[in-house]
């Protein structure tokens, strides 16, 4: 399996911690993708992030271009229904 040199890895993180939440899960999956097999756990394990993240982003990505969410983003922080 591949593995990123350090300033690969720093570079890929603070990329995804520019991004959206929906971009951040379609990045980490077309990064999986690229590597391949066990491609899955590394992203997540560079990343921080759980593997199902990256199966979400996978699906996300099946979506494109006719995205349902279109280009909505959640803001960051905002308020959460109270049931």
């Amino acid at each position: 399996m591949v593995e990123y040199a350090d300033h690969v890895c720093q570079s890929m993180k603070r990329l995804y911690d520019s991004l959206s939440e929906k971009d951040r899960r379609r990045y980490a999956a077309v990064e999986a993708e690229k590597i391949g097999h066990g491609g899955v756990a590394y992203i997540a394990r560079l990343l921080g992030i759980d593997e199902k993240t990256i199966r979400v982003g996978r699906a996300d990505l099946e979506l494109l271009p006719e995205d349902p969410a279109g280009s909505r983003v959640r803001k960051k922080g905002g308020p959460t229904a109270n049931c």
